[in-house]
């Protein structure tokens, strides 16, 4: 079957409105979680004060919000995402903290609606793997950064090393069946494996500095807490697991609680994750 990017776009649209609610509610476990990813993407693309910075699937405001806190007054933030009730999760917590030099706009990021050498720094933060052309993309960044200005990107790697995201897939796929993406198609690690993205950049005629490889923790008080704050929060998972049974949610709330419990480290259930930062430069 021939893949349609405009269904895709909007049905990814509709499951990141849907799961917006939640990402609010586990908003300060979520930021205690990723904050050293947004801290890393904000330092490796050379943010400063005054600078312009487009983030793009800024989702609920990270690493926008960080990024308009380091560019200060002199400087602004751009947060794109398609979903609109992310946006307004974004746009409550920009003015709870009183950041006025920000602001959330709403489209599809593969084109972008801004003139060329607009921004001194592009960041996007597991968003990019999403999109349906990733090439065209980054093609867009390319154009809209100024000379000397900086794209990065985290993304995530290999499943293997994220249990917090493969314990529910391995479970789940048990019990329905969950095709592989084809290559080269949209999907949570399309862009793990080094120099993919890398690649990307340098054929828009980017200069590649890095792609890095992270490694980190998602801690949790409990396995109840992990599948509960999974199943509301991952937009990718949330219609698969609607696909079960009564008797099959069970039984796979049952086992994924198990397997997470195997990772039990002091107080805290700590799951390992690991993703890619890849940063460029604009000749």
């Amino acid at each position: 079957m021939e893949f349609d990017k405009k269904q895709y776009i909007e049905s990814q649209r509709h499951g990141w409105d849907s799961v917006a609610p939640a990402w609010e509610k586990w908003d300060k476990s979520l930021d205690m979680n990723m904050s050293f990813v947004n801290h890393k993407l904000i330092g490796d693309a050379c943010i400063r004060d005054g600078h312009k910075v487009l983030d793009l699937g800024c989702g609920t405001g990270y690493p926008a919000i960080l990024a308009a806190q380091t560019v200060g007054n002199n400087g602004s933030v751009i947060g794109l995402d398609l979903s609109e009730e992310m946006l307004k999760v974004a746009k409550r917590k920009a003015g709870e903290l009183d950041i006025a030099n920000i602001q959330f706009q709403s489209r599809d990021i593969t084109t972008l609606p801004f003139e060329p050498a607009s921004f001194d720094a592009v960041i996007s933060r597991f968003c990019i793997m999403f999109l349906p052309d990733i090439q065209g993309a980054v093609n867009e960044i390319a154009r809209v950064l100024k000379q000397g200005g900086y794209f990065s990107a985290a993304v995530w790697s290999a499943p293997n090393k994220n249990p917090f995201i493969k314990i529910p897939m391995d479970v789940l796929k048990k019990f329905i069946d969950i095709p592989t993406p084809p290559p080269g198609q949209p999907g949570l690690f399309r862009l793990s494996r080094h120099g993919d993205l890398l690649g990307m950049a340098t054929a828009s005629g980017l200069s590649g500095i890095a792609d890095e490889e992270i490694t980190g923790e998602s801690n949790y008080d409990s396995p109840e807490e992990y599948f509960t704050s999974l199943k509301e929060m991952a937009a990718p998972l949330k219609p698969l697991f609607a696909k079960l049974t009564p008797e099959q949610k069970d039984e796979a709330e049952n086992e994924i609680n198990r397997t997470a419990s195997e990772y039990q480290k002091g107080d805290k259930i700590a799951l390992p994750m690991a993703f890619r930062i890849v940063t460029s430069q604009k000749p």
